[in-house]
């Protein structure tokens, strides 16, 4: 026999695997026009085939002689076990909806993802690839080894030529049969399935019989080599008949060498082998593409076959330790044709389960392909296995594993490469193990499968129990399989797949989300763990482009939400105009690659809007803290969607059926001069209403003109250096205390603290300047806010300059709190001060720094960094309303040609000196 002569692994048992995706429904539309296989040809035959294999045969005497009824039958028990937790799983995902072609890369990607069920799923094709090979190269040599010119075997006829070249013939000329029926469909393979059936079950039969009807006889056992290279004298084994001896001596181990490999047996090693022919539970659930019935057919076929071959296995176990002795087990593997009424009937069962292996190999190998090939993971390299016939026969594919399975026959004897075979089957079942378990951990509504004889431990036992199993039989081939997985899976991650599938990762992220925002207690914040939580309000994102980079930047791993308000009333629309534009805003923040949320509302105004926005936004501990909003001004709008190219090129459109060009999902942007959505009035009033309601607000004016490496995610800092510059005191304050820093000006410290961590602002300077009094004198103020500084950890250049002569002269002199906008001072003096401070801003953006816009130094030649950002103190609004627009005209006169600013008022302690 070709087991006697070759290798302990020659035929790795789990060659049968192949069956794991037999006609999977790859046919026509839908995979539906093939369904036409009932529960016995479509899950029992192929699942017992598969369980069966040539083990079956060929590996009975040598896991009873070695490791002894007691020890093999607690091998089958645990092998069973491991299996029997898949098969559960297999079930209840069967059960759970309609299984499409593709078997277990269906169930897998579906759950976990196109990611991991594409590497998987090609790992899976590329064992039954293999694994076919193998059984074929098994059904040579076992041919061979009666029929070949050089045989040892018993038999006479000695007639078939031997050596590299004849087996590579034989093995072609095998696959062209193979590959012959599996060309013409599931159907001729399901009547050639249930052929072999019948061979190795009349096969199986007359060995049971034999057992019972032949009496004792000695067997001559084959000849084993000398220390020399001369051959030991001949020897015989005992068959006994039925004797409570023999089963005496058979209970106990007796772990010897191999006499077809010289290794010294082990536990682990007989396990590995025992457990490699029991492999093949999925043989049917991957026919679910074929099935008539699969939720019905996979649960009840797989749960019959695995019973069957359970009962036989441990029916031959007991029968081969009551009526073999110890040394006919272990030194003649093939010993059932000795035995046999029939010899003839062993061998053609050997041949069958062989062949049957290959057939079912090459067919799930070929729908396996035809489902990723379908699925486009892999794009153009494997577009010829879509091609199909009529009839829905993916001939195509077949074609395309038939080649690639007489490449592998090209390297002759594939005992290294079976060992890997076996791991990647077991990857297959861990996955199907954990999507399983992902599902009933995710506790969707919809996971309610027919089939419950599952829970999640089941799920988990049985990932644990496949990596474990994996490591046992080959620690190189487990750990190079979960590598090669990762490799394949970042490599589908970055050719991105489809999104429409519904990945269980998805669910997962929910539960757990939910749970965590439930403990995310609000009255247990503290302020050393403040991070700002941003709405940004955006009218049109074709002008507010670089001010969303921008807030993404602040954030600082906080809730950051783009808020939109469309103006209208439900009560006179047909239907609500909101839901519809949710797409091409996330469409917005993936390709600004932005870390935000949307959060669109329909209101009568912009203010109400933005006050529903403020009130319900975000969830629990998540909520929005700090208002942003762009500067209210006449600038006229830009389309900045113009000059950047992710948003000037359409989508993909080989995925998903691809979608426009994001810039014509938004409107253009204003006209000059058109009416606009908020008035002055609305604008001032939403920012009061952000104060009142305990919301930090922020004014960004001028943020387009920073420049685009400012904006960037990467590690940015550019080899020029910038400034950025603090003004952390009230500004239109003419008797604020010199010096003096309050809650709003730490907060403004805090956000310029902030923008420094992001690598793009890395190489930026952060500068605070103090304004000194006409009696102020010069270091005091410093002194203390370096001390300040040196506390909260932030390094800073600070600079005193001297607040300008004449500034707030006509202040009264007890004027301690206020400012000039709430002061009810009168108007000239209030733009006055807000010139003298623009003024003063520009000169230090100027002096010495890059000669900001207008500053005096802005012709020298020497001039150092300019200043990127400028960071200023907002006044509160004015507590008149009649008085808005007096305060928007000091604003935008205080920021005047100060370049890229933002105008913050914190109105909540950020700062803590606490470890």
């Amino acid at each position: 026999m070709a087991s006697e002569s070759s290798p302990l692994l020659a035929y790795r048992l789990l060659e049968e695997e192949g069956a794991a995706f037999p006609a999977s429904g790859a046919g026509g539309p839908g995979g539906v026009s093939a369904r036409k296989l009932s529960t016995f040809l479509g899950v029992v035959v192929p699942t017992v085939l598969s369980m069966f294999s040539i083990v079956v045969f060929l590996r009975i005497g040598f896991v009873v002689g070695h490791a002894g009824l007691l020890q093999a039958l607690a091998m089958l028990l645990v092998a069973y076990f491991i299996l029997a937790l898949t098969v559960l799983s297999v079930c209840a995902i069967a059960t759970n909806g309609a299984v499409q072609g593709g078997g277990a890369y269906f169930m897998i990607s579906r759950t976990l993802g196109p990611e991991v069920g594409g590497s998987i799923g090609l790992m899976f094709y590329l064992a039954n690839v293999c694994g076919c090979a193998v059984s074929l190269l098994g059904l040579v040599e076992a041919v061979l080894d009666d029929f070949g010119a050089d045989a040892t075997g018993p038999s006479g006829l000695r007639v078939l030529p031997q050596g590299y070249g004849w087996s590579l013939l034989y093995g072609s000329l095998l696959l062209g049969l193979v590959g012959g029926v599996c060309t013409l469909g599931a159907g001729l393979y399901a009547r050639a399935s249930f052929l072999t059936f019948l061979l190795v079950s009349g096969s199986l039969a007359s060995v049971l019989v034999s057992f019972v009807a032949v009496g004792p006889r000695d067997i001559p056992l084959p000849p084993r080599p000398g220390p020399n290279g001369s051959s030991l004298p001949p020897r015989l084994g005992h068959f006994t008949g039925f004797n409570s001896s023999t089963l005496k001596d058979n209970l106990g181990a007796g772990y010897a060498e191999d006499y077809t490999t010289g290794a010294m047996m082990t536990f682990a090693s007989v396990f590995a082998v025992l457990f490699n022919g029991c492999t093949g539970i999925m043989a049917g659930a991957n026919m679910s593409g074929e099935l008539k019935d699969p939720s019905r057919a996979i649960p009840l076929g797989t749960i019959v076959a695995v019973a069957y071959t359970f009962f036989i296995y441990i029916l031959l176990f007991f029968l081969s330790s009551f009526t073999c002795d110890r040394t006919l087990l272990q030194e003649d593997y093939g010993f059932f044709r000795a035995i046999s009424l029939w010899p003839p009937l062993v061998l053609i069962g050997i041949y069958a389960t062989s062949l049957s292996a290959s057939m079912s190999s090459l067919i799930g190998a070929s729908r396996i392909l035809h489902a990723l090939a379908r699925d486009d993971l892999f794009g153009v390299i494997l577009a010829p296995a879509k091609v199909v016939s009529r009839g829905g026969n993916p001939w195509g594919a077949v074609l395309y594993s038939w080649g690639l399975v007489q490449l592998v026959l090209l390297a002759g004897k594939l005992n290294t490469l079976a060992a890997v075979v076996t791991v990647f089957y077991l990857v297959a079942y861990a996955a199907v193990d954990l999507s399983c378990l992902s599902l009933e951990w995710a506790s969707a509504p919809n996971f309610r499968p027919t089939f419950s004889l599952f829970s999640w431990h089941t799920c988990l036992l049985g990932v644990a129990s496949c990596l474990l199993m994996m490591f046992l039989i080959s620690p190189g081939a487990a750990g190079g399989s979960l590598l090669l997985m990762g490799l394949l899976s970042a490599l589908l991650t970055a050719r991105g797949g489809p999104s429409s599938w519904g990945y269980v990762s998805q669910a997962l992220l929910f539960h757990q989300v939910r749970k965590y925002l439930l403990r995310l207690d609000v009255r247990k914040d503290h302020v050393k763990f403040w991070r700002p939580q941003l709405l940004l309000l955006v009218g049109n994102p074709r002008g507010a482009l670089p001010l969303l980079r921008l807030a993404n930047q602040l954030k600082k791993g906080g809730l950051y939400v783009l808020g939109h308000v469309t103006l209208g009333d439900l009560d006179s629309l047909p239907s609500d105009p909101v839901q519809p534009q949710y797409g091409a805003w996330l469409s917005l923040v993936d390709r600004a690659q932005v870390k935000a949320f949307v959060d669109l509302t329909l209101s009568p105004s912009v203010r109400q809007g933005a006050q529903h926005l403020l009130r319900i936004s975000g969830l629990g501990g998540m909520k929005p803290n700090t208002l942003v909003l762009g500067f209210y001004d006449d600038t006229p709008p830009q389309d900045h969607f113009l000059a950047d190219p992710a948003f000037s090129e359409p989508v993909d459109s080989t995925r998903e059926g691809g979608s426009p060009a994001l810039s014509t999902l938004f409107p253009p942007p204003r006209a000059p001069g058109s009416p606009r959505a908020l008035s002055p009035q609305d604008y001032v009033a939403t920012v009061a209403d952000a104060l009142k309601m305990n919301k930090n607000v922020v004014l960004a004016r001028a943020c387009g003109d920073l420049p685009p490496e400012r904006l960037s995610r990467g590690s940015g800092g550019t080899s020029q250096l910038h400034h950025v510059d603090v003004w952390p005191l009230n500004l239109l304050r003419p008797r604020g205390g010199p010096g003096y820093v309050d809650v709003c000006g730490l907060f403004l410290l805090q956000m310029a603290t902030i923008l420094g961590m992001v690598p793009a602002w890395h190489s930026a300077r952060l500068r605070i300047f103090l304004c000194l009094g006409p009696r102020e004198a010069p270091g005091a103020a410093e002194g203390r806010l370096r001390a300040l500084l040196s506390k909260l950890r932030i390094r800073a250049e600070v600079q005193e300059v001297v607040w300008g002569e004449g500034a707030g002269a006509g202040a009264p002199e007890e004027e301690e709190e206020g400012d000039f906008v709430n002061s009810g001072l009168g108007d000239t003096e209030a733009v006055a001060l807000a010139r003298s401070a623009n003024a003063l801003v520009r000169a230090q953006q100027g002096r010495g720094t890059g000669g900001g816009p207008g500053g005096p130094e802005a012709g020298r030649d020497d001039v150092g960094p300019a200043t990127a950002l400028t960071f200023l103190y907002l006044p509160r609004p004015p507590a008149d309303p009649a008085r808005y627009p007096h305060y928007l005209a000091l604003l935008e006169t205080l920021s005047h040609d100060l370049g890229p600013t933002l105008l913050i008022h914190g109105v909540t302690p950020v700062t803590c000196t606490d470890l």
